[in-house]
């Protein structure tokens, strides 16, 4: 695809990063299964590792093809397609969610630097953050939901390490109750923190709203991050990470890929690519569907307590970042039912259309329990203050008919 600087993200995911002159005129990507390149010349070659070790553009970069757990051709296809979605300058694929998300941090934390979190974060990541990133002693300090910037700037000025802060990591809206948190503002306090000659880093756990319904380098972020397994791939039959920004900081965060050999595969790569291709459309129609179950079920007898962010009240605290930060209440969802554990079980054990497993973003509906589940490496102090509660249940809405999840949640509440 030639001069494509003025289509739109949406339709650069269906052709962009490929030019089907350079495999035989093929429509679509083939998957490039080798373990090494070809040189033309020993200096070509020479040329390559120099570039591969960050010299030359980007460009000259994605070129330059030398081994696959460095680079590959579908790698290079997929990463232009996610860093157009996300309105970045480079992406970068990962074997995992979480190998995105502990290649980034380890490429910007060190030995004796402090990481600002907010809460709730994903299990894996907090468990990654709490019980293993500090054993290198680096040290974190989290805000509680809805902290204002006051509050937050006084934890960081009462923190012995204050001046050693190198990222701030954000998941927004949060795993499961879906609570909010203001980029913008993080950027500005970011910016009176920063010293001269340092640079603190805004990583954005992105994966419940992008690359669709947020965008969080356009409110002052770095580095957008993804579980690409959710949205991106849609069809839970892959396992990727990925993260997105400037040229800068994701050739930084490559060279660590390339040390800890966490590059997806050709076929992962392929299929994402075939995946972005429709993203916005499942997306949006997930939204829409998970939308309509939010507003049927918010008073249901049965449930005491519903998140979706378009039930957000005019007047509730979040609802102005909430217009100035997405563009959709997203497919996302949580509720508590009235009791406790037995009784979120009885509902989980009684879904027929609905699908009983973790993950979320994929084409079927799946639901879960997250205190159990994927948030139970969280302590359980933790899990309660968030209000992950043994009552709660985590929905990822899919593509059936609605009027199909309505009959499948109704009799399942009946069981509760």
């Amino acid at each position: 695809m030639n001069n494509t600087e003025d289509i739109s993200p949406e339709s650069f995911a269906i052709s962009g990063g490929h030019r089907p002159s350079d495999a035989l005129n093929s429509i679509k990507p083939p998957i490039y299964q080798t373990s090494t390149f070809q040189f033309n010349t020993a200096e070509e070659g020479k040329a390559f590792f120099e570039q591969a070790a960050g010299q030359g553009s980007l460009e000259e970069r994605n070129n330059s093809l030398i081994y696959t757990r460095l680079n590959h051709p579908n790698a290079i296809t997929a990463e232009k397609r996610l860093a157009r979605l996300d309105g970045a300058e480079d992406a970068a694929f990962f074997s995992s969610g979480m190998a995105a998300i502990s290649n980034t941090i380890l490429t910007f934390c060190h030995a004796g630097d402090l990481l600002l979190l907010s809460s709730p974060l994903y299990g894996g990541t907090d468990a990654f953050i709490k019980k293993h990133l500090v054993d290198y002693d680096v040290q974190w300090l989290e805000f509680e939901p809805g902290a204002n910037a006051e509050e937050i700037n006084l934890l960081v000025a009462n923190h012995p390490r204050k001046d050693q802060l190198k990222m701030i990591y954000l998941e927004t809206p949060a795993n499961p109750t879906l609570s909010l948190t203001d980029i913008s503002m993080l950027d500005q306090l970011r910016k009176e923190w920063q010293r001269k000659g340092e640079e603190i880093i805004i990583a954005v756990d992105n994966t419940y709203m992008g690359p669709i319904f947020q965008k969080p380098l356009s409110h002052g972020a770095d580095i957008n991050l993804y579980s690409a397994t959710k949205y991106l791939g849609g069809h839970s039959d892959l396992i990727a990470g990925a993260a997105s920004g400037r040229e800068q900081h994701i050739k930084l965060i490559k060279s660590k890929r390339t040390l800890l050999g966490s590059l997806i595969s050709p076929f992962t790569a392929w299929l994402l690519s075939r995946s972005m291709e429709t993203v916005n459309l499942r997306m949006e129609k997930q939204a829409e569907t998970a939308s309509i179950l939010a507003k049927h079920f918010k008073k249901h007898p049965k449930i005491s307590c519903f998140y979706h962010l378009d039930l957000l009240p005019e007047q509730h605290k979040d609802q102005a970042l909430f217009k100035k930060q997405y563009t959709s209440g997203g497919a996302m969802m949580a509720f508590e039912v009235k009791g406790g554990e037995a009784e979120a079980f009885r509902f989980l054990n009684a879904l027929r259309i609905a699908h009983l497993a973790i993950s979320l973003g994929s084409t079927e509906t799946l639901a879960s329990h997250p205190y159990t589940m994927s948030s139970s490496n969280m302590a359980e102090e933790d899990r309660l203050k968030n209000s992950i509660t043994p009552a709660l249940i985590r929905v990822s809405v899919g593509l059936e008919n609605v009027k199909d999840l309505i009959k499948d949640f109704e009799q399942a509440l009946a069981q509760v």
